[in-house]
């Protein structure tokens, strides 16, 4: 496990726009030999064969395309096109689909074509997906023959997300930009950075096609606009052109600070575990999960680092605290091997609370009926 560092990326000062507050990153050198375009689909909801046994439905409007060099030169990007306002607005005649072959798919020699956010959120669908590998006396038939399929979670775009479309379209892209962090209501909804300006000039309006948590949805119909951070420069620190220019370096750098420690202090701190998905020359193609904490903020990803680390894509998803508890519930009963009695033990809780827990996380159909029944009515009891 380990945090995620944003090397080679800076941060520039926040324009806002409503309740949404858009953070630019700008690489002070570009990364030439890996270059990123869309792939426009013709259906927006998309099946997914991750393999023979399982498959993995959703929105799908777009994928990405990964090109790159083997030996260091630039690598050229394809051209990227956008539907207009009137084909995307236009409702469909009938609910399409599209079928792809895995996450990740190999197209050429040096382009490989991924599914963006949605390899990070198969990678939480799939969260111990094949349920107890041991066969207790708790656990329903069903639990063990078939695991946790289906798996369901709901997300929305980002044209369901209030102020998000209007906020990129007036955004003022920064020389040299490769990424942005998306703030609604100052919580951060997601991160997306690319290797090149270019690359990100020509995605930079696929944010608004992206899936965002229930939490940003919410906060976005409810709160109210944030406020500028504005720089204030004393009169009796500045002399000459100089001055001005050393004060309002400081200004920015401390801007920085404040923003990578603790606006998005949750992000980059955090232990995630990886898991590497593909090779591409020199490059890997990750996703992470979080640590599951509870009340704190909890986002997972999928990335594109270097041979030395350094980030040349990322995509992140703020997970809502009801996904984080089902995340964190799921993982400490497969740290225990699904055993509820050592669960319990290890949560400071009783097997019947567990149980419902288990139950109003949305996994009550994994337990057996009758065993069910005995939680609940021991939490009567209790209640007396």
């Amino acid at each position: 496990m380990t945090d995620l560092a944003l090397t080679g990326l800076s941060t520039r000062p926040a324009q806002a726009w409503g309740g949404v507050r858009l953070v630019p990153l700008v690489r002070e050198e570009p990364i030439e030999d890996l270059r990123l375009d869309a792939r426009l689909y013709d259906a927006e909801f998309g099946v997914v064969a991750v393999d023979s046994r399982t498959s993995y439905l959703s929105y799908i409007p777009h994928g990405f395309v990964a090109s790159w060099t083997s030996d260091g030169t630039p690598a050229a990007a394809y051209g990227t096109q956008l539907r207009g306002p009137r084909e995307r607005d236009r409702p469909p005649g009938r609910m399409s689909l599209r079928f792809h072959r895995r996450m990740a798919r190999r197209v050429d020699r040096n382009r490989l074509r991924f599914l963006p956010l949605h390899l990070a959120l198969e990678g939480y669908l799939a969260l111990h997906f094949g349920g107890p590998e041991i066969v207790w006396e708790e656990w329903s038939h069903r639990a063990v023959s078939r695991g946790l399929s289906p798996r369901v979670e709901e997300a929305y775009t980002g044209a369901a997300v209030s102020g998000l479309e209007d906020a990129l379209r007036v955004f003022e892209i920064h020389r040299g930009q490769c990424g942005v962090l998306v703030y609604v209501a100052d919580a951060l909804a997601a991160a997306f950075v690319v290797p090149h300006p270019g690359d990100y000039r020509a995605l930079h309006s696929t944010l608004v096609h992206d899936l965002y948590g229930e939490l940003i949805y919410h906060y976005a119909m409810f709160g109210g606009p944030v406020p500028d951070f504005r720089a204030r420069i004393a009169d009796a620190t500045v002399r000459s052109l100089a001055d001005l220019r050393a004060q309002a370096r400081r200004q920015r750098d401390e801007w920085a600070a404040f923003h990578d420690q603790v606006m998005a202090g949750a992000l980059l701190g955090a232990d995630y575990t990886y898991q590497h998905v593909y090779e591409m020359g020199g490059y890997r193609l990750s996703r992470f999960l979080p640590p599951f904490e509870r009340q704190r903020e909890n986002h997972i990803g999928e990335l594109i680092t270097d041979g030395a680390g350094r980030v040349a894509y990322l995509k992140t998803f703020r997970l809502s605290e009801n996904q984080v508890r089902r995340g964190h519930l799921l993982t400490r009963l497969a740290a225990a091997g699904w055993n509820v009695a050592d669960t319990a033990a290890a949560l400071g809780v009783t097997e019947h609370e567990l149980g419902l827990r288990v139950e109003a996380a949305g996994f009550g159909h994994l337990l057996r009926q009758d065993v069910l029944d005995h939680y609940r009515a021991q939490a009567r009891r209790d209640r007396r």
